[in-house]
Formats: structure tokens, C-alpha cells, sequence
């Protein structure tokens, strides 16, 4: 992308060191410089080095933090998208790849060519089983490229699953000037985060792995509660305060977590809707994570915006909140609260605030979803018929009485009286 070329020219401007600040609720910042980044290759630039370096024998992992939709498969099917014009450019050849698939998989074509074994592919992305994920997506890629080397991929490259829980907000100016009079350092790149982080792994690599459970790392046998429980507690919760708090007018995450309200309805969903849903956790008390959760979205320090949660809202409920949705229904349980939050969605897709104002969503399916959400006042279903975000939603009676509900009050009364009687029916 565009903007990573301007990463990697202020990155190497300073020798690839950055500065961490790690921000906590109190108003204590921890500063340290990161060095573990040696150098920076935008591939645009050049593609043949980007690939011989996935093809060095040195090269032993590859690690992916390309966001949700860096995936390139259906949010309602979990298929892999061959129509995609840049993954069709991919396969008709991969000496100037487009995407991280075609990158990575004429790495691994020279691999095999040169009698090399495969790296790793480890995903750090907030899917659930993100790594088998990355294994279907990127064997479904090689096949269709090279039925060989797909079935080469498929039984020799490992994929562990990961999940990995930081909450770290955009860079802004002021933390560029904040690390300088904390440390006198010029950092035109530093990472802020809260204190918190959690970063479990499944064990299997196939040339190895650094000794990461000397950093803390949880190293495990199934990721699979763990992720669960980080993507339908914070993330999902997360999706709850961007258009419910964005419509009370609140810009900043901290800010609207403290509203009682969303505090109430937050703990609504996370206690009846998202827990019923989860395995148990091994190490993990559940209730002691849930109260610890609010903590940390109320940090004031961290300032991390309710834009930010807004945007590219197609490709997180879809995989966050829906399963979710699904899960309680097929149980029988509440889904009184992940409606709302749907219904908070279809609202904040109409384009304009409370007050008649803009609303500029960023969202790769902003084109589409515009018009329908503006179509639903006459016709309170639309939104959700997009089957390819909500599958069947919109046929079953026991989410759609909840959302229609929670859709006509958001009209009627706004957002903020929408949470107190969300949680006023539930009896919270």
C-alpha cells in the first residue's frame, strides 16, 4: 500500500529502530527502543528481492499482520475468492506479484525448486483459527497456480494459529512529540499501546521458532479458547462501542466506556450472549477478564478513536459478532445485545449522525451498503439481506424481532436511550 513506502523510508532513516510506548491508565508512560527490525523492502519497489528473501534459507517464518480482510475469502462461505482481479493477475504469473499470496508463494516456488525446506506462515490476524485459515487461502492459491506445488504447500509448510491481544491505536503527532520529551529521541515511526498484551501460540513450526516463552509468550497445544474468547469478548465488544458510541456523539473509545450505559450494555452482551458461546480457558478466570476488559477500554491515556472501530466493519462483524449470533441461536440463548449492535451498524451506514451530519465510513463495501442502509425505513430487513456478511439473519425470527426493535428505537430515541432500554428489557 501506498502508505508503507513512507513507512519504510522514515524506518530506515533511523537504522529501523522504533520506539514502543506503553501507556498506562494512571498517566505512566514506558518508553523502550525495538531493534529486533533489521531492514525494510517495499515490495512494489522491487518484487525479485522481496522473493528471494522469502527464498533464503535463512528465512524460517513468515509472519502475517495484513488485517481481516488480507485474506481474500467470503465472509459467508470462508472461500477462497479467485475472481479477484489482482489474484487473477497473480496467477497468470508470479514474477511481479500483487498480493501477499503471490509474494509468498513464489517464495516458497523457489524453495521447492532449490531443494529448500518450506518456512513457516504464521498469522497474527483477528480471525478465529486464523492459521487454518491462512492454510486453506494459501494452498487454494498455490493450486490454482500450480497444482504441484499446491499439494507440496499443503503437506509441508506449517501454519500455527495465534492469537495475539494489544490494543494499540494510530500513531498521532502528539505521540511523536510526547516520545521526544520523554526520551530526546527524533522517532518518526514510534508504536503506542496500553500495557496489557497477550500473544498465545499454537507449538508448530516447521524449521523451528525463536524461544518465545522467554517474551512471555503463551505457547500452547490449542489456541482455539483463547482466540475465542479475545475475539468475541474485546473485538466483538469493541464493534458494540463504535456506532453506538460514534452516534452519542463520542470520538474517543475511552470516552464512551465509561458511559454507564455502555458499560451496562456491554457487560449485557458479554455476560449473556459471547460467554455461553466460549470453552473454558485454561489459566484464564473469565470473569475477573470480562471486568478487566472495560478497564482497559476505559484507559484515558491510550486514546484510541471510535473511528478507528468504526471502519472496515464489513470484514469484523462478519467474523467477530455473527458466529457469535449464530452459536445463541442455535442454543436457544439471548441475542438481544449483538442485534442492537447490528442494528447500531445499519444505522451508522446511513451516512449521517443524529444531528443530520456526515458520516464518512471507511469500508471496502462503503458503495454497496450505503444505499441499502439508506433504503431501510422502507424496508427494516434490508441491511441484514446481504447474505454474504449475515447469511440467513434475516429468515429467523428470533434475531430479527431484536434487531428491528433495537433499529426502530435508534430512529425514535437515539443511541444512548436505546442502551438503557436494552438494558432496562434485560433486566440489568
Amino acid at each position: 500500500m501506498p502508505a508503507d513506502e513512507t513507512l519504510g523510508e522514515r524506518l530506515m532513516a533511523q537504522d529501523c529502530l522504533y520506539t514502543l510506548m506503553e501507556k498506562h491508565s494512571d498517566g505512566h508512560v514506558e518508553t523502550r527502543v525495538v531493534g529486533s527490525i533489521i531492514d525494510y523492502k517495499f515490495a512494489p519497489e522491487n518484487p525479485s528481492a522481496v522473493i528471494e528473501l522469502l527464498a533464503h534459507p535463512d528465512t524460517k517464518i513468515v509472519s502475517l499482520t495484513i488485517t481481516e480482510g488480507g485474506y481474500n475469502f467470503d465472509p459467508a462461505t470462508l472461500e477462497f475468492d479467485s475472481s479477484n482481479p489482482l489474484i487473477l493477475a497473480d496467477l497468470a504469473g508470479l514474477e511481479n506479484p500483487n498480493t501477499v499470496f503471490g509474494y509468498v508463494t513464489a517464495g516458497l516456488k523457489l524453495r521447492k525448486e532449490r531443494g529448500i525446506e518450506p518456512f513457516s506462515i504464521m498469522s497474527c490476524d483477528n480471525i478465529a483459527s486464523n492459521g487454518h485459515i491462512a492454510h486453506t487461502m494459501f494452498t487454494t492459491f498455490a493450486t490454482l497456480a500450480d497444482p504441484e506445488l499446491g499439494a507440496w504447500i499443503d503437506t509441508n509448510v506449517s501454519f500455527p494459529n495465534s492469537m495475539v491481544d494489544r490494543i494499540t491505536p494510530v500513531t498521532t503527532e502528539a505521540d511523536v512529540h510526547l516520545v521526544e520529551e520523554l526520551t530526546g529521541l527524533v522517532d518518526l515511526c514510534p508504536v503506542v499501546g496500553e500495557q496489557f498484551f497477550q500473544w498465545v501460540l499454537e507449538d508448530s513450526f516447521t524449521l523451528g521458532r525463536p524461544d518465545l516463552d522467554y517474551a512471555d509468550v503463551q505457547i500452547v497445544s490449542d489456541v482455539e479458547p483463547y482466540e475465542l474468547m479475545k475475539l468475541r469478548l474485546l473485538n466483538a465488544s469493541h464493534q458494540g462501542i463504535a456506532y453506538f458510541g460514534y452516534l452519542c456523539g463520542y470520538r474517543f473509545v475511552h470516552e464512551a466506556a465509561s458511559d454507564p450505559a455502555m458499560v451496562a450494555m456491554l457487560n449485557l452482551y458479554m455476560n449473556n450472549e459471547a460467554t455461553p458461546t466460549l470453552s473454558p480457558v485454561p489459566g484464564i478466570d473469565l470473569d475477573a477478564y470480562k471486568v478487566e476488559l472495560i478497564s482497559r477500554f476505559q484507559n484515558p491515556e491510550v486514546k484510541d478513536t471510535v473511528p478507528r472501530l468504526c471502519a472496515e466493519s464489513s470484514d469484523r462483524i462478519p467474523k467477530w459478532l455473527v458466529p457469535v449470533i449464530f452459536a445463541q441461536l442455535a442454543s436457544g440463548g439471548s441475542v438481544d445485545v449483538s442485534a442492537a449492535i447490528v442494528a447500531s451498524w445499519a444505522r451508522y451506514a446511513e451516512g449521517a449522525d443524529e444531528q443530520g451530519n456526515p458520516i464518512e465510513l471507511v469500508d471496502q463495501l462503503k458503495g454497496e451498503l450505503v444505499p441499502i442502509a439508506q433504503s431501510q425505513k422502507q424496508d427494516p430487513l434490508a441491511f441484514i439481506r446481504v447474505t454474504k456478511l449475515f447469511g440467513n439473519l434475516a429468515e429467523i425470527p428470533e434475531f430479527t424481532e431484536p434487531y428491528v426493535r433495537a433499529l426502530n428505537s435508534l430512529w425514535n430515541v437515539g443511541a444512548s436511550q436505546t442502551m438503557s432500554e436494552i438494558t432496562q428489557l434485560n433486566h440489568v
